[in-house]
């Protein structure tokens, strides 16, 4: 195995035709380039690694250039790196985390500055720049995990989790984003909460079983039926463990139904779904497990049919 999660600050040496389960990597996330015929691989630790038949990899490179003088610092941390191809240019959805600034102690926990931002380049492969705004989101919230969605009504949002640690039942919201997107439009709206969720549960320190807190993951598709669904992931006491809600109205604004039961086996989450190039439908999630007090991950893909209304999970690919 190579790169650790959180080796954040390491300049790795290049390397090629890396099998998939060889690389450790929280949150991946796929482009499927039709232009390069190059799927591009990113996720938590702000790298890129790149291959022609999915099989294979050459990396990791890095491509995210932050502001030292922005209120990420000098050296953020970087989760849950996307990749989003819109008009003509690529942006780059992720999570920055500056360890040395605290906005809040709940129950004794320090939060540190955290929030959902998007980078840019004219190019797959980077470098992704800073843009307009210098924050997307209250800088007093902890946020993370912004994905992209254009919804019905022509308008581009940035879908995110308002995270736990600070109000107890983490949320999945929705903001508006400028038609760029180098910036956001108004606040954000809720829509739904870790609560609301049928399958990830807890034990509280009396033992009683209740909702877990974390919403994580956000992800959103359509369909071939055109119902607008969304996976996100959380606990199920011990287990890392991927769900799907689904729109009733089609729409953002749902409201959303969340599935009985988890759609992947315990221990893989924070999916996210795409087309080969010869188009069959993919997903990509990492496995979650504890060896020695460490906690690895590797990235995992599935087969996945949404020929009807509601995905299926199917073999591993």
């Amino acid at each position: 195995m190579i790169l650790p999660a959180f080796s954040q600050s390491r300049r790795p040496v290049l390397k090629e035709n890396v099998p998939l389960d060889s690389i450790r990597l929280s949150d991946p996330c796929i482009l499927a380039d039709a232009e390069t015929a190059t799927y591009y691989m990113t996720g938590t630790g702000g790298w890129l690694w790149k291959s022609k038949d999915l099989r294979q990899w050459t990396g990791p490179y890095r491509v995210a250039e932050t502001d030292p003088e922005s209120w990420m610092g000098p050296r953020p941390m970087i989760w849950a790196a996307e990749l989003h191809q819109y008009h003509d240019r690529y942006y780059y959805f992720a999570t920055f985390t500056n360890r040395d600034v605290k906005i809040d102690t709940v129950r004794g926990n320090e939060i540190e500055r955290r929030a959902s931002h998007v980078l840019v380049s004219d190019t797959p492969d980077g470098p992704y720049l800073p843009m307009e705004d210098p924050t997307y989101l209250p800088p007093e919230m902890p946020t993370l995990d912004g994905t992209f969605w254009v919804d019905e009504d022509g308008l581009p949002y940035m879908v995110y989790c308002y995270e736990w640690l600070q109000n107890w039942n983490g949320t999945i919201e929705k903001i508006q984003l400028k038609p760029d997107l180098s910036g956001t439009i108004g606040t954000g709206q809720v829509l739904f909460r870790a609560s609301d969720s049928p399958w990830s549960r807890e034990r509280d320190d009396a033992g009683n079983i209740i909702p877990n807190k974390v919403t994580d993951g956000p992800w959103l598709f359509h369909t071939q039926t055109s119902k607008l669904g969304m996976l996100w992931t959380s606990w199920v006491f011990s287990d890392y463990v991927q769900g799907v809600a689904y729109s009733e109205s089609g729409t953002l604004d749902g409201p959303w139904v969340q599935e009985p039961e988890p759609i992947t086996p315990p221990n893989y989450g924070h999916g996210m779904l795409f087309r080969t190039f010869d188009g069959k439908l993919l997903m990509s999630v990492h496995s979650h497990k504890e060896i020695n007090g460490r906690y690895v991950r590797i990235p995992h893909l599935f087969e996945m049919d949404d020929s009807g209304d509601k995905l299926v999970l199917g073999k591993p690919y």
